[in-house]
């Protein structure tokens, strides 16, 4: 047994790198890029540390270049899934009993790694994967999972450190225990990091995983549990089992030991989750804990003093960067009439620039959005748009499938600010903007707080301080991350962890303790050195 107060090193945020031409990162990035393209590979299931083939395969595709496969996948029917429960139950009670220093040196080593030799790998694999950018690749893939491992290392240190007070008489403890069963763990296509966190963050808390990746991501997210591996992770920790969400899912919520679900993806299909662990609770050992994050309709409000060339890179880079796919990415905008003339002109020529295509050509700022069910989706309301007398688009609007799922970025105006654009969830590269009135500018901010049901991210733009007061006000459930004078996406793990509410999720900020602390199960203990050998209390002594 080893004894001392253990610390840590203060984590830091990675450095992104940049990727310039004639760079060392640069030539290595590419040259990975060829070296997984040219090979397919087989992608087996991960159950108790043993790899699994069932038969039943999927494949994982590049969504610029839709005939190329990367990848084929096997996904777990129901025998795999009752044995990644098995698997995960047997391995939690020597997890949860492996003393967190050790627990803790595993990620950290893993985060080493990615850092290091497995940087390049994860990258490409996102780039080719997901569609994604060198840079949006760079700063999700390498950068935010290695900070998610860093820095949730150190929370877990804070947390276990956070202890009650004790007297001279007695001595009280507290025990951040696992959860009593097992976590399931369903992720999204759109971050890598975000796959990796929703398993280890867990995990790291002594909880054994069920990971359920999203079939557009298995290839980053089967490398990343190759990764967790070789750092060390024992087996049947974390279990490794793409699928069919329902089957899984029933299987799953069926169980007794579920103790609680880590998710990422859309509303409705938390909502069901929800539902049904509400019709299964009298099946559970214990209250399942309910985290996730789910849809948005996050926005840009601009004040009639704000900065229109700031205005103009938020809004492009929030809409459009990673093709719209970014849970954070602004979808609709509230723009000033008296700004509006000048604006439009800045934004229809900063959006004649943006080059689309293949990812491996740097000089593109978008890819492909991520399948054939996305690029319909995002094209329906394109022509919703082109046939409505309520709405113009001023730019974009374009849609080619022939080779990849490319959609144009789009720029929709509408002078009804509850047009269908304005309020549903779209997930593509697809802006909305309402122009109002100056004089209606509180109106405005509160049908911006009022017309959709979500509450993920949201920016706000002046150069006048009492206006970012009131709108900073006005939208205080609108957005659970707020951006002031900046675009409403890039949260950075350890500067602005990320969640929001009402319809976009549970709040629980990834990125920070206030997620970690999910993941436990506290025990207090409460010691006392003279324990009374008396019944009786001094007020019962007789007159």
């Amino acid at each position: 047994m080893a004894n001392g107060h253990f610390k840590l090193k203060k984590p830091e945020n990675e450095p992104v790198l940049s990727y310039r031409k004639g760079s060392s990162e640069r030539v290595q990035l590419k040259d990975k890029l060829i070296e997984l393209k040219k090979s397919e590979i087989e992608i087996p299931l991960i159950i108790g540390g043993k790899e699994i083939r069932t038969g039943k395969i999927g494949k994982c595709i590049v969504p610029h270049d839709k005939s190329h496969v990367l990848a084929t996948y096997h996904m777990a029917g129901e025998e795999e899934v009752k044995m990644a429960i098995e698997a995960a139950l047997e391995a939690k009670s020597e997890w949860e009993k492996m003393p967190w220093q050790h627990r803790a040196s595993i990620f950290l080593k893993a985060a080493q790694l990615l850092a290091g030799p497995w940087r390049y790998t994860l990258n490409a694999a996102t780039m080719l994967g997901q569609s994604k950018t060198a840079y949006q690749a760079e700063i999700d893939s390498a950068c935010e999972m290695i900070d998610f491992l860093r820095f949730n290392v150190s929370f877990m240190s804070e947390i276990y450190g956070d202890q009650a007070i004790s007297t001279n008489e007695s001595w009280n403890r507290i025990e951040y225990r696992p959860l009593e069963g097992f976590v399931f763990s369903v992720t999204p296509f759109n971050f890598t990091a975000i796959g990796g966190n929703l398993a280890v963050a867990p995990a790291l808390m002594g909880n054994a995983v069920i990971w359920k990746p999203a079939g557009t991501a298995v290839y980053s997210n089967y490398l990343l549990m190759k990764l967790f591996q070789e750092a060390g992770i024992p087996n049947g920790v974390i279990n490794f089992i793409p699928g069919s969400g329902s089957l899984i899912g029933d299987i799953v919520f069926n169980n007794e030991w579920f103790a609680g679900v880590h998710f990422t993806g859309s509303t409705g299909v938390f909502n069901t989750m929800w539902k049904t662990i509400g019709e299964n609770i009298g099946k559970y050992k214990s209250y399942p804990k309910i985290v996730g994050e789910t849809g948005g309709k996050d926005f840009i409000f601009a004040h009639r003093l704000a900065n229109i060339n700031e205005l103009v890179t938020a809004l492009i880079q929030g809409a459009f960067e990673y093709q719209g796919q970014k849970c954070s990415a602004a979808s609709r905008a509230y723009i000033p009439e008296s700004m509006w003339c000048a604006l439009k002109c800045k934004l229809i020529s900063e959006a004649a620039t943006i080059k689309i295509g293949d990812v491996q050509d740097f000089t593109n700022f978008m890819g492909a959005v991520i399948d054939k069910k996305s690029f319909e989706n995002s094209k329906s309301y394109i022509d919703y748009a082109k046939a409505s007398e309520e709405a113009e688009i001023i730019w974009g609007g374009g849609c080619d499938d022939s080779v990849g799922y490319f959609i144009e970025p789009t720029i929709i105006v509408t002078r009804n600010p509850y047009f269908k654009t304005m309020t549903e969830e779209i997930f593509g590269p697809v802006l909305t903007i309402y122009v109002y009135s100056d004089d209606e500018f509180e109106e405005t901010l509160k049908i911006c707080n009022e017309s959709t049901p979500y509450g993920l991210t949201g920016a706000i733009f002046s150069q006048d301080r009492e206006a970012i007061v009131q709108m900073e006000s006005i939208l205080s459930y609108a957005a659970g991350n707020l951006y002031i004078n900046d675009k409403p996406t890039g949260a950075v793990v350890g500067q602005q962890p990320f969640g929001g509410g009402r319809s976009s999720g549970t709040n629980d900020k990834a990125g920070s303790k206030l997620n970690l602390l999910r993941w436990t199960n506290p025990r207090v203990i409460k010691e006392t050195f003279s324990p009374s050998k008396d019944y009786r209390y001094p007020f019962m002594e007789e007159e």
